[in-house]
């Protein structure tokens, strides 16, 4: 029995095992019960940095086995060299990763917090994801001793002829940056472009956007560049509240002055009584046309966002027609005399 634990690659592949066993007990152990505690809490950020570790235990654990494993006895120092190359590779990767993820969920909770439930586009956590992802992996060369200026400038050649092939795929990029940064256009916004498409931003991705439309959900993806260089009218800034103008019209017989009381009364209880009216907000009443059979006028309110017009326009001119209706407030329709000029027999 001795003598079997005595053998090099027993104690090699125990070291192994231990480490990798030792791994799996600091993941459930540790990282998990530290992570059901973490979502107990209000704080966020604990549960953002626990899930960004997930795995690094095992992996260390185990590149540690490994590491000791290959270190028993007198091994080969080509092998030695070549296998702590190796998991030294495993090791800053595997924390490459967790910063890769910790970056990522860092973006969309500070987007979160500072727009409210909507989350950052997935264009600006995956540009955060890659640049962690390439300073990783020049630290990765660095130590491997392999010369970055080297690949750098072989990145920038190579970069040119990329850039070349693949003109229309980064005019979409930097357009959907363009985008973002400026900011006129976010997640959650309802717009509508000069080609006819409008709905709410979902999200701003590296080729394109995509926009939900209204009333019927589907989506339509729009390609940054296309977006970038349209006129686009923003229902969303630079408040979502917005005015909804309707028209209505009388006969020539009534009275203006009653025709607006009325009016304003209606509009004044569809905006405090139905939801998506902004209630405190006056209406207004304009008369603006002598039309071919009726005095015409708009009546505009304040509805809370864009959705939010239908009902109020439905709810409005329901109403408006029954307060007329026992008004005596007549809405004509439109009535065509024709005269007849018979010549004389």
């Amino acid at each position: 029995m001795t003598e079997f634990f005595e053998n090099i690659w027993v104690q090699r592949v125990g070291f192994v095992v231990g480490g990798l066993l030792l791994g799996f007990l600091l993941e459930r152990l540790v990282v998990r019960r530290a992570h059901k505690i973490a979502e107990k809490t209000r704080f966020k950020w604990d549960d953002l940095l626990i899930g960004s570790v997930r795995g690094v235990a095992t992996t260390w654990a185990g590149a540690g086995g490994v590491y000791l494993a290959i270190n028993v006895g007198t091994p080969d120092p080509r092998l030695v060299n070549v296998v702590t190359n190796v998991l030294m590779v495993l090791v800053l990767g595997s924390v490459v990763i967790a910063g890769m993820r910790g970056v990522g969920g860092a973006v969309e909770m500070a987007s979160g917090r500072a727009g409210g439930v909507i989350k950052s586009p997935t264009l600006v956590v995956n540009l955060a994801r890659i640049a962690v992802g390439i300073l990783g992996l020049f630290i990765i060369l660095q130590n491997l001793g392999i010369d970055i200026t080297a690949a750098i400038t072989a990145l920038g050649i190579g970069g040119i002829a990329v850039a070349l092939a693949l003109q229309d795929t980064l005019g979409n990029l930097f357009a959907g940056v363009q985008i973002i940064l400026s900011r006129q256009v976010r997640q959650g916004h309802y717009i509508r472009l000069s080609s006819g498409e409008e709905g709410w931003v979902t999200d701003v991705k590296g080729r394109n956007t995509t926009i939900q439309t209204f009333p019927d959900g589907n989506l339509v993806t729009v390609p940054n560049s296309l977006l970038a260089s349209s006129i686009v009218k923003n229902f969303s800034m630079p408040r979502r509240a917005l005015w909804v103008t309707l028209e209505v019209g009388v006969s020539y017989d009534s009275d203006l002055e009653a025709v607006e009381a009325v009016a304003l009364d209606v509009a004044r209880q569809v905006l405090n009584e139905v939801d998506g009216g902004v209630p405190g907000e006056e209406p207004i009443v304009r008369y603006h046309t002598f039309g071919d059979s009726s005095i015409n006028f708009d009546v505009r309110m304040m509805v809370r966002e864009f959705e939010s017009q239908g009902p109020v326009k439905h709810e409005f001119i329901k109403r408006l027609h029954q307060r007329f209706g026992a008004e005596g407030i007549e809405i004509p329709f439109p009535i065509r005399t024709v005269m007849m000029h018979g010549g004389g027999e």
